[in-house]
């Protein structure tokens, strides 16, 4: 540390001789910074609207086009399927239809185990495979998605209503409120479509998402021991602490050893299938039947052993029919009316969050545009639609949607081919389900939610920032010792933390001239960065706004105190310049410039001269408009950090007003 500082300083006595030499030199031409002009206020705000919410421009198709081509594409626009549609060829509908088949399998259980989940009976499960869709075939532009009920959302839903209503004693009121709920999932995720507010949903941080997913992962699992040990009398509680209370003092009298029998042997065979497919990707398909394989088998042993009599629960009934109507269901008045849109609000942004996610996965992978506000205008359509047609929210599924993609889906027809394989369910095949095992269903979700727990990328936000990993440990422990909603509140509550923390505490660098260039860099990031005798060079990293422009006048007066008793230590001269790169200053309201003018008196009174160094076009015309300009001299304002930096130099101290 010794050794450096005194070669720091060795170096700055160098640059004084070498400075002194160079002085008299003919000086450069240096180019002014530019004013942008005037823009009427009526232009300015369109500008500003049309880059905040119409970024992707995307009424272009529409120009220059005839009225009857534009009502055509108004339809595509709401409908892609009428896009693509016209391409649609034997071939595609091959990769369509073993897609849609093979997410058909896997789907059907999966479904009748999230109902449980929701604390709904099983057929509301089907009924949400059968119709959201559908709707989505025709309105959505993701190619991959495969769409139903998912195990997290499915465990929020029945959470956040359980809080309301118990599911035991009031079902059809509980019923009730999760159609209500699902609507407004879908009235939320559709408005946020319609006025383009898609990137509301991006402040739900990704290390947030992780930690959340694997928390949900986690309960879920533990919510399913219930099922898998063959418990009848289990807590209601989510949290890990409750959950092994329940398990081990029922340990002795309540499990039933040949419900976990069938369970472990199944669970064995799911995972087993699982590592196969993961394996050798040409295999995916045998993960996908899996489940489907589980089922059958267990219910034909079940019914021929007739394990029921021995204490094995069985799911008994699921109602035969396509879905009812349930408009008349929801509630549109009174005090559910309420809870409703707030559980809807809660349940739609997760399974917007998720299913958004999926889509741009997927449509990276196979290199097409995904518009999100369209995704979300679909996704919100399904939602209301499937809320009067008897089913609870529905969002993209990660594990369907990886084997719709691997089984070779070429359009949304594989969702199609999956809806109506589940209206053949319906109406002939749930009968074939009264002995399906409880255990076999728990079995099913345990490995369907294995993969959500994402230790890989854990461990990759804990190398690349620590503050995202406890982002992360928050949401993930806040499920798991609490409950779904505490760890929402805490992953929310964390990103936005993390918002406000960049926003008000920005990063300052101080810059050096790196060797034998004129190019000014961070002297943390390049050690053999000198800096420059009697200028001090400062970049902030950030638009300086309200809420961070005293923190940002603070910093640079402390930077300059700092630097100047370290020179004062050594007997050199202190700062005469305080050169301020504005380069990554993208804007700056009232409060930043009249901080700047703030800092402008306090450097004054120092006998230190203000300098700005290349500020943006938004920048300098409010500099401008200020009279800023004016007070600091435009000569004291330089197109870039070397043309700065000549000029101070060059000038003797007498000069230094």
């Amino acid at each position: 540390m010794g050794q450096s500082s005194v070669e720091a300083i060795e170096t700055k006595e160098m640059d004084y001789r070498s400075l002194s030499s160079s002085e008299h030199e003919q000086a450069p031409y240096m180019h002014k910074v530019g004013v942008p002009p005037k823009q009427n206020l009526f232009d300015e705000f369109k500008t500003t609207i049309k880059e905040t919410l119409f970024s992707d421009d995307p009424l272009r198709p529409f120009k220059d086009q005839p009225r009857s081509r534009k009502f055509l594409l108004g339809l595509q626009a709401v409908f892609p399927i009428l896009d693509w549609g016209k391409s649609y060829n034997v071939s595609k509908f091959r990769g369509d239809l073993i897609a849609g088949l093979t997410i058909a399998s896997l789907c059907i259980p999966q479904d009748i185990g999230y109902s449980k989940l929701a604390n709904l009976a099983p057929q509301y499960g089907l009924y949400s495979s059968f119709v959201p869709p559908l709707v989505y075939a025709f309105m959505g532009s993701s190619r991959d998605i495969a769409i139903g009920p998912v195990a997290v959302v499915s465990l929020l839903l029945g959470s956040l209503l359980s809080n309301e209503i118990d599911p035991t004693t009031n079902p059809i009121e509980y019923r009730r409120l999760a159609f209500t709920a699902t609507f407004f999932a879908g009235i939320t995720q559709a408005t946020l479509g319609i006025l383009r507010l898609g990137f509301l949903i991006d402040f739900l941080s990704h290390a947030a998402v992780v930690g959340f997913m694997g928390g949900a992962a986690i309960t879920i699992a533990l919510q399913q021991l219930k099922g898998f040990l063959g418990i009848k009398k289990f807590t209601k509680e989510t949290d890990i602490i409750s959950v092994m209370k329940s398990v081990w003092r029922s340990a002795h009298h309540g499990w039933n050893w040949p419900t976990i029998l069938i369970g472990a042997t199944f669970l064995t065979f799911l995972l087993f299938a699982k590592y196969s497919g993961k394996k050798n990707k040409k295999l995916f398909w045998i993960p996908a039947i899996a489940p489907l394989i589980s089922v059958i088998l267990s219910t034909f042993f079940v019914y021929i052993t007739h394990a029921e009599k021995h204490g094995v629960e069985i799911v008994r009934h699921i109602e035969k029919g396509i879905n009812p109507p349930s408009v008349g269901e929801i509630y549109f008045t009174g005090d559910y009316l309420l809870k409703g849109l707030r559980i809807g609000i809660v349940a739609g942004m997760i399974a917007l969050t998720e299913a958004v996610a999926i889509g741009r996965t997927f449509a990276s992978m196979k290199d097409y545009q995904l518009d999100g506000n369209k995704e979300m205008v679909a996704l919100g359509t399904m939602n209301v639609v499937g809320s009067m047609t008897s089913c609870y929210v529905t969002t993209g599924s990660f594990s369907r949607s990886a084997v719709n993609y691997m089984a070779g889906c070429q359009t949304a027809v594989s969702n199609i081919v999956m809806s109506f394989v589940v209206f053949l369910t319906l109406l002939f095949i749930t009968p074939l389900f009264e002995y399906t095992p409880n255990a076999i269903l728990s079995a099913i979700i345990i490995s369907a939610v294995i993969g959500l727990v994402d230790y890989e990328a854990t461990i990759l936000i804990w190398k690349i920032d620590k503050f995202d990993f406890v982002a992360c440990m928050g949401a993930f422990f806040g499920v798991v010792f609490a409950s779904v909603e505490i760890g929402l509140i805490i992953a929310v509550s964390i990103s936005f933390a993390k918002i406000l923390l960049q926003v008000t505490r920005p990063r300052t660098a101080i810059l050096g001239k790196i060797p034998r260039t004129n190019v000014y860099r961070n002297i943390q990031q390049y050690p053999e960065a000198t800096q420059v005798p009697g200028v001090l060079i400062v970049r902030v990293d950030s638009a300086i706004y309200f809420s961070n422009s005293n923190y940002m006048r603070e910093r640079l007066l402390r930077w300059l105190t700092d630097e100047d008793e370290q020179l004062e230590s050594v007997g050199l001269p202190k700062i005469r310049f305080l050169i301020v790169d504005m380069s990554p200053v993208t804007d700056i309201d009232t409060s930043g410039i009249h901080a700047l003018e703030e800092l402008h008196r306090s450097l004054h009174k120092r006998e230190v001269q203000l300098v700005l160094s290349n500020p943006g076009r938004v920048v300098i015309d409010k500099l401008h408009a200020s009279n800023f300009v004016s007070q600091i001299g435009e000569d004291r304002i330089f197109l870039t950090v070397a043309d700065a930096v000549l000029t101070c130099s060059s000038k003797s101290p007498e000069e230094v007003v």
